[in-house]
């Protein structure tokens, strides 16, 4: 039987001493040139220290153009290794599996570190250009430079972030992508730039190197017919190591009328995955839900706000399956002893109304 204790296996890579992983979080802690803060490395460490069995940074920009928000961590450069390694070799000694998440924000930057953002189309509103052809196929080689230097740095592996509206999954947008190049038009072009990637990532980093691929599937352009086609693509092509489905909620049911008759998490666990692990991720909260995740048929989650509250999340549901997250919003006392610097505190006060008490 598969409890959230049950060790998990793969393909390439170390296994997983269980089956709950820290979701990769916005913290807003990096320097202002990308390289790891203090701030950031005792916030992800303390997570491993916590119990988790993979514990996977924030969303990292792979180039200067990626660069999507202030706070963010970077994996572009010479300039980013010292830092990086530190945290793989922290996470590693504090007895967790290391990931990084590999990003590009393209038109969804907030457009300080550059006026004029990329997109896979013209966009005046985001002030962003449309992507020529040979610029599509740099930025497909970033993401395998940027994975590289990943491996330098010590991490087990690295996840492609093609979720959330950033670049990757603008790609996948059917209301907007009309490019005419092999990019835009017919799914089969618009997943195009999500193999390739997945390809260039594998063909430059070595055979234990454990490679994850994060999709959102619905939301932001993509047909839920579309995101359960490319699910089944990647869980079928044998590249890659797990899928990472970022639902928002785990058990809620597809926007889509026609495709009510199931919860969004069934429509992705009956497809066929080789030996490629699906993770889910979306409000798991508590044991329970933990449990539940996996009896439909995941087999791991990625935790969120749970692992913001308690850095011992992961811990508390193997010892206790019945354990269940404090109840938001908390104090701020609470956030600064499971190690939630100032500025991640402050991220979280001011986006959110739910997860710190006011003073």
């Amino acid at each position: 039987m598969i409890t959230p204790a049950s060790p998990l296996d793969f393909a390439r890579g170390p296994a997983w001493a269980n089956r709950i992983a820290l979701a990769p979080l916005t913290n807003l802690q990096s320097n202002a040139d990308g390289t790891l803060s203090d701030d950031e490395y005792h916030w992800l460490v303390r997570r491993a220290e916590g119990g988790f069995g993979m514990v996977m940074t924030c969303a990292a920009w792979v180039s200067g153009r990626g660069h999507s928000f202030s706070g963010q961590l970077g994996v572009a450069g010479p300039e980013h290794l010292d830092g990086l390694t530190r945290l793989a070799h922290g996470l590693r000694a504090a007895g967790a599996v290391s990931s990084i998440q590999l990003q590009h924000g393209g038109r969804r930057g907030d457009g300080q570190f550059d006026p004029v953002r990329v997109a896979p189309w013209n966009d005046a509103a985001k002030q962003a250009v449309e992507l020529s052809t040979a610029e599509v196929e740099a930025i497909v080689e970033e993401f395998a430079e940027a994975a590289v230097l990943a491996s330098e740095a010590g991490f087990d592996g690295a996840e492609i972030h093609g979720a959330h509206g950033y670049l990757l999954c603008q790609f996948l947008d059917a209301r907007s992508n009309h490019r005419a190049d092999k990019y835009g038009g017919s799914a089969d072009n618009r997943f195009r730039i999500i193999h390739e990637v997945v390809d260039a990532v594998r063909r430059a980093t070595g055979p234990d190197f454990q490679l994850g691929l994060r999709l959102s599937p619905e939301r932001y352009g993509v047909p839920l017919a579309e995101s359960r086609e490319l699910a089944a693509q990647v869980l079928a092509s044998g590249r890659l190591d797990y899928l990472d489905m970022s639902m928002w909620d785990a058990f809620k049911h597809p926007a889509e009328e026609e495709h009510r008759d199931r919860t969004l998490l069934e429509h992705f666990t009956d497809l066929p995955r080789g030996g490629t692990r699906l993770g889910v991720a979306g409000k798991i909260l508590t044991g329970a839900q933990v449990r539940g995740s996996l009896d439909a048929g995941a087999d791991f989650v990625l935790i969120g706000t749970a692992g913001i509250l308690h850095h011992d999340f992961a811990a508390r549901v193997v010892a206790d399956p019945a354990f269940t997250s404090t109840p938001q919003p908390v104090s701020a006392d609470h956030m600064r002893a499971e190690s939630v610097g100032p500025a991640f505190l402050e991220y979280l006060s001011t986006n959110w109304d739910d997860f710190v008490l006011s003073s």
